[in-house]
């Protein structure tokens, strides 16, 4: 058995979809990024890049490389488990946390499980998405940015 943890956060700005576990989510701003700026699938990412030894999600997937830009980053999801896979190895369940003030991020939570579910191959209940404000404090508490924290369980 392999853990693994990740962490990803992203500036919000006007003008930008936000997309957070690949749903796309009613909001006044979206992250930047070079990607979508999908934290939560960033952040889960290098969780699965991390359990397998294979470095983190900038190594595998730079934002200077033109080919990836404005990419949906379900499509590197899918490719850093390929990656993981081409090990052996495989995963069991995936718990994530989305630190942000505000949208309300429960409505969505349920389809975010059931899409990185079937993306990773997994029971929807071996999926955990919790969201959690910071009360005000930091750049997420003011609103600036969103961050996630992701961890995974891998096995041959």
């Amino acid at each position: 058995m392999l853990i693994g943890q990740g962490y990803d956060a992203h500036r919000l700005a006007s003008g930008r979809p936000l997309v957070l576990g690949g749903v796309r989510i009613p909001h006044d701003q979206g992250l930047i990024a070079h990607s979508d700026g999908d934290v939560l699938i960033h952040a889960l990412c290098d969780a699965l890049l991390g359990a397998a030894g294979l470095g983190d999600i900038g190594r595998h997937f730079p934002d200077s490389d033109p080919a990836l830009a404005g990419i949906d980053s379900r499509a590197l999801l899918r490719r850093t488990l390929a990656l993981v896979q081409a090990q052996g190895l495989k995963p069991h369940n995936a718990d994530l946390t989305v630190v942000a003030q505000r949208p309300k991020l429960a409505p969505h939570v349920d389809r975010m499980r059931e899409i990185l579910a079937a993306d990773l191959g997994l029971a929807s209940q071996r999926v955990s998405i919790k969201a959690t404000t910071t009360e005000g404090m930091g750049f997420a508490g003011r609103g600036e940015g969103i961050a996630c924290y992701a961890v995974v369980l891998l096995s041959e």
